[in-house]
């Protein structure tokens, strides 16, 4: 489990757990009769059916999932992967953590210089399944074009509540500046986002949007965007490369709205320093003050 991407074995994985251990085929699954399914097929009619009981069972599977998938990255960068990471100073309270961050100590409540990157996780169910109640068993009956439902970064919703939460930590001040934002899920965005991600991305308002999950679809989804900030991982060697890179290149996070004459004389000042790095540090310090 700690070197595989996200498949069917994962998500069979999830309604084996769940079933043998704390929930009933009611919360999991959609119910036809006698009939158990994952998600509505293109055949059926949902008559006013809304699963909701799923969620935070999935939600606490798949937090636990990233970081198991994770923490040997966490480990060659010298950091800790840790769930519900609280930070108030960053504008993560208890009430609304960070899902997972790397950090420098294995703690729940982090001061931010400890936090090096924030994962917001948006994964859910992707393909479709029944369940056969009296043989316990889980059949696969088809991916994502086999029904209904609009799994993980393909809502419209998810994104919306993942970079909301993303500008939140940003706007909270100085100190969320220099970390980065990911969010982690496991299917495709919609054609509606793709520029939009770039665009984030370019702003530094969120650093990446990944799919974990590379065999989403047998038929044609969208992989990357133009500009890379969302991306199909294919190998887990692909992640670490992707991660290391933003931890390691130190990056500053600003946003202001200032008049040309200002910027301008901003950038003068900031010119007269000897080094790139001089200058850059320079400059930021103006821009915010």
């Amino acid at each position: 489990m700690k070197n595989k991407l996200w498949d069917i074995k994962t998500e069979k994985q999830f309604f084996e757990q769940a079933l043998n251990s704390f929930a009933t085929p009611e919360q999991l699954f959609y119910k036809f009769g006698n009939d158990y399914f994952a998600y509505v097929t293109k055949r059926q009619r949902a008559k006013g059916q809304v699963l909701q009981s799923r969620n935070s069972l999935i939600g606490q599977y798949t937090e636990k999932w990233c970081t198991n998938l994770l923490q040997s990255i966490a480990k060659q960068l010298k950091l800790h992967a840790i769930t519900g990471v609280v930070c108030n100073e960053i504008g993560l309270s208890k009430q609304s953590n960070a899902d997972l961050a790397f950090c420098t100590t294995n703690d729940i409540e982090q001061p931010a210089e400890n936090i090096k990157m924030i994962f917001e996780i948006k994964m859910s169910i992707t393909s479709n399944y029944q369940y056969f109640l009296k043989a316990n068993k889980i059949k696969y009956l088809g991916d994502y074009s086999t029904h209904k439902g609009n799994p993980s970064i393909l809502r419209s919703d998810s994104m919306l509540k993942a970079i909301g939460k993303a500008i939140n930590i940003r706007v909270s001040g100085i100190s969320s500046t220099k970390i980065p934002i990911i969010i982690l899920g496991n299917s495709p965005i919609t054609k509606h986002y793709l520029k939009k991600v770039d665009f984030l991305q370019k702003s530094g308002v969120i650093q990446n949007f990944i799919s974990l999950n590379p065999n989403f679809s047998k038929n044609e989804f969208i992989k990357n965007s133009k500009n890379k900030a969302f991306q199909t991982i294919e190998k887990l060697s692909q992640l670490k490369i992707l991660l290391t890179k933003l931890i390691e290149n130190e990056m500053n996070y600003f946003s202001s709205m200032i008049s040309k004459p200002k910027l301008g004389e901003i950038i003068t000042i900031a010119n007269k320093n000897e080094t790139n790095i001089k200058k850059a540090e320079k400059f930021l310090e103006l821009i915010r003050s």
